[in-house]
């Protein structure tokens, strides 16, 4: 079977190719790609190509396909594992599969399996790690936003406290305490106060900070500080661009005894310093965005790490419990990781938006990977939408949602769009 897929070749070097995909094996399996939402992750490897730690050395000669948060609908099932799937499941994937002991994962590290193509086979490895997961929603977008929602519900459970006088490490956020989320309304952002104010144990005061007025605007809409309340949960929003002395406001707001957690959502050494100076006793600094340099480097407070027992945490990506997690929060309606969703396109989008995301104001980049379509921003559909009846189909339907993604908009776009 051909394929048409985005393959990585060098640094800043992704080609768009149909090519044929190999005779699937009896322990593998067929599958065809929906959806795909393009994460930081992948433009982090376009630009460093095979020095990247999950992209093989050979990618000049082999190269491997990109995008690693999509979902899709399974074809063909080898004898190994007709036990388990079946033709026309979908699916999601997830791509970190660390209890193998490997850095490889797809969308990085495969020939034949990546978020950013039509058709892929999903080599053994994936299901020997129990990386594929049924899933029985109606629209394929949100299996594809699990990866992504997957990262914050690990990240909140990596954090951890120790009670005093023992050596307990107690995981997770803490139960009705102070948590902040400094450069908390990108994407990844919105998905982590989706998940604070849906999910157990719930903090007692939430402050979210970021330097642009739209964006917080844009959250405090999403997340009124009305809805929270309605949970137990104290919710700020704060604009620390504004202010001479952001550290102590936020410490003010904290009552003076500082944060117990405070999570960092961009990789800016100002923002890290400024997360260690608002720990309180016992704080846990989780450094959420992953740097593209090596070498970057913060200032910790490391008298405070003696004296008031703070502590750093990080992770890079959840794990297949709390993909699982994500999909029973959504299915449940607890979280709607749509919100994180401002603008769609189809597979020849993807090579421009992943070389240029960071440049790209919004939140998260859908693609559909069997359509042709620019990528275009949900709130300018209207207006592209006078010479083009898909756009204004779209326009009509996002907007009598607060151009917030949905079901009936994906149906729409995958009945309308252009194949490619």
């Amino acid at each position: 079977m051909k394929t048409k897929a985005i393959r990585i070749y060098g640094k800043k070097d992704l080609r768009l190719e149909e090519f044929e995909l190999p005779e699937m094996k009896d322990d593998e399996i067929l599958a065809q790609v929906i959806s795909d939402s393009i994460c930081m992750s992948s433009h982090k490897a376009a630009l460093q190509g095979a020095d990247h730690k999950r992209v093989p050395d050979d990618i000049h000669i082999h190269p491997t396909i990109i995008g690693h948060e999509f979902s899709g609908v399974i074809l063909e099932v080898g004898k190994k594992w007709q036990h388990k799937f079946h033709k026309g499941q979908k699916f999601s994937i997830q791509p970190a599969m660390s209890q193998t002991g490997t850095l490889d994962a797809p969308g990085y590290s495969y020939r034949y399996i990546g978020g950013d193509a039509t058709h892929i086979i999903i080599p053994n490895i994936v299901m020997e790690a129990d990386c594929l997961l049924h899933y029985e929603g109606e629209a394929f977008f949100p299996a594809s936003l699990s990866e992504p929602m997957s990262c914050i519900v690990g990240a909140f459970h990596a954090s951890y406290h120790i009670p005093p006088g023992t050596y307990q490490h107690v995981m997770g956020t803490r139960k009705g305490g102070k948590l902040a989320l400094l450069a908390g309304v990108g994407p990844m952002g919105l998905g982590a106060i989706d998940y604070a104010l849906h999910q157990d144990p719930k903090p007692g005061l939430l402050v979210v900070t970021d330097i642009d007025d739209n964006r917080l605007s844009r959250a405090a809409c999403l997340f009124p500080p009305e809805h929270a309340e309605k949970a137990g949960i104290k919710l700020i929003y704060v604009n620390t661009g504004k202010m001479n002395d952001p550290a102590k406001y936020l410490l003010d707001l904290s009552g003076g005894s500082g944060f117990d957690d405070v999570f960092v959502f961009a990789p800016v050494k100002q923002v890290i310093e400024q997360g260690d100076a608002i720990l309180g006793f016992d704080g846990c600094l989780n450094f959420f965005a992953g740097p593209t340099n090596p070498e970057f480097k913060a200032d910790f407070n490391f008298y405070n790490v003696h004296y008031a027992f703070t502590h750093i945490v990080g992770t890079s990506g959840g794990n297949t419990d709390d993909m699982r997690e994500s999909l029973k929060l959504m299915g449940e309606g607890r979280i709607n990781p749509a919100i994180m969703i401002t603008h769609v396109g189809g597979l020849d989008a993807v090579i421009d938006t992943t070389l240029n995301l960071p440049k790209i104001p919004g939140g998260k980049k859908l693609i559909y990977t069997n359509i042709s379509m620019p990528l275009i921003s949900l709130y300018k559909l209207g207006e592209s939408g006078k010479n083009n009846p898909l756009y204004a189909g779209l326009h009509e339907i996002v907007a009598k949602n607060d151009y917030i993604w949905s079901l009936e908009a994906e149906k729409y776009l995958l009945k309308n769009a252009k194949p490619i």
